[in-house]
């Protein structure tokens, strides 16, 4: 199966590496904002796009991004049902992230056909997931579970698996996830502020995520 961390790699600068630095966590409250939102991602570099279910708005925005921004991959985030995953692969989600996972959870993850991140936040998770043969993962809620300094001690002895740190990471904290040998990209919200998505401002939202596509670590010994 694919890696999500590999699911856009025509966006990278460096060729063969791994696709983007940063995942854009959208949270749609009109599924008419999904187009324009995601075309202006798409359009500052970050063709990912997670639209978490959160909203009654949200399998209708991944359909119609899937549906009308071809350069798009869009996924959904705040997986945390059986019927959720049914749900999101049927509106046409290339790619799953949960905060969390359970047996059932994890198993309608695998059996959906598409990249998947399962949430972990401590080691036993993280080892629990490795035995079952996941070794790619979301690290969330990020900053308040350990940030750079807890991935970067579990770097040492488990070196398998890979993260997607989320929830709470900015700008200026980004690149240091990003020059950890375990960190694959990381997930944002940065680049929407809600005043841009109030007034609908998809110029900004565009020149914010080009701000953050610019972001490069370390990938396999090489600088991306």
């Amino acid at each position: 199966m694919t890696s999500v961390f590999d699911l856009a790699p025509e966006a990278s600068p460096v060729p063969g590496t791994p696709g983007v630095p940063v995942v854009p966590v959208v949270v749609i409250e009109d599924a008419a904002d999904a187009v324009p939102l995601a075309r202006a991602l798409v359009a500052g570099g970050l063709p990912l796009v997670e639209v978490t279910l959160r909203t009654p708005a949200a399998l209708d925005a991944v359909r119609a991004i899937a549906a009308e921004v071809p350069d798009a991959v869009v996924g959904a985030g705040t997986v945390v049902s059986v019927a959720g995953v049914a749900d999101a692969v049927g509106a046409g989600a290339r790619f799953l992230v949960s905060p969390g996972w359970t047996e059932r959870l994890l198993g309608a993850m695998r059996e959906s056909g598409v990249p998947f991140l399962p949430g972990v936040s401590t080691t036993s998770e993280v080892v629990a997931l490795l035995e079952r043969g996941v070794e790619e993962m979301k690290f969330f809620p990020a900053e308040a579970a350990g940030g750079v300094p807890y991935l970067k001690s579990l770097s040492g002895p488990l070196p398998q698996a890979r993260f997607c740190p989320t929830g709470g990471v900015s700008l200026a904290s980004a690149p240091a996830y990003l020059a950890l040998p375990n960190v694959g990209c990381v997930g944002g919200t940065w680049m929407l502020p809600p005043d841009a998505l109030a007034a609908r401002d998809w110029a900004r939202v565009e020149t914010l995520a080009r701000e953050a596509a610019a972001l490069r670590g370390p990938v396999n010994g090489r600088v991306r």
